[in-house]
């Protein structure tokens, strides 16, 4: 299926969370429970509006339907999106901290297609034009062969709560720009 990258912008929200969600209920099912998707749908998987306004999320759009989204960000937050309570969205340096990879999302029916490699690409690209050296990232753990496909060495799990005892493990991650 034909599709094309472009930024997304502010009216893409409600698609995007819905994409957001459906993605989260079906690509996540093999590592998380129900109750661990639901809990993080809740607290932190979401649209991040700083995203949208810096310029550096994108959609992957096909004929009019959002397939796809992911980003990069020169802000210090790592994930979630609005409704996550422990946000900081002072910028970084390019100098001397890594930007941030953030809130990848592929529609079931495109998983698999090279839609989130080509965001990925499209978001080092940039990041490495505004002059950062290296990237960092939470991955979750559908996740994690993509990013280490793409050259992202893993740090130790990390549980994140996402509600009253539920947890969902996450992976931090980082790769070296050239």
């Amino acid at each position: 299926m034909h599709h094309i990258l472009r930024k997304a912008t502010l009216s893409d929200r409600d698609p995007m969370a819905e994409l957001i969600k459906d993605s989260a209920r079906s690509l996540s099912r093999a590592d998380y429970s129900d109750e661990q998707i639901e809990g993080a749908i809740a607290t932190v998987f979401g649209v991040d509006s700083n995203l949208i306004i810096d310029g550096t999320y994108f959609v992957a759009d096909s004929a009019g339907r959002l397939i796809g989204c992911g980003g990069w960000s020169k802000r210090k937050t790592l994930f979630g999106g609005d409704q996550y309570a422990t946000r900081d969205a002072t910028y970084l340096d390019p100098e001397t901290e890594p930007a941030k990879i953030r809130a990848f999302f592929i529609h079931p029916q495109h998983a698999r297609k090279g839609i989130a490699r080509a965001i990925l690409a499209a978001c080092e690209a940039e990041a490495k034009a505004a002059g950062f050296k290296s990237l960092e990232l939470m991955s979750t753990l559908p996740g994690i062969k993509l990013y280490r496909a793409c050259g992202y060495e893993s740090e130790e799990r990390v549980e994140l709560e996402v509600g009253e005892g539920v947890t969902i493990g996450l992976v931090p991650m980082r790769k070296n720009l050239k």
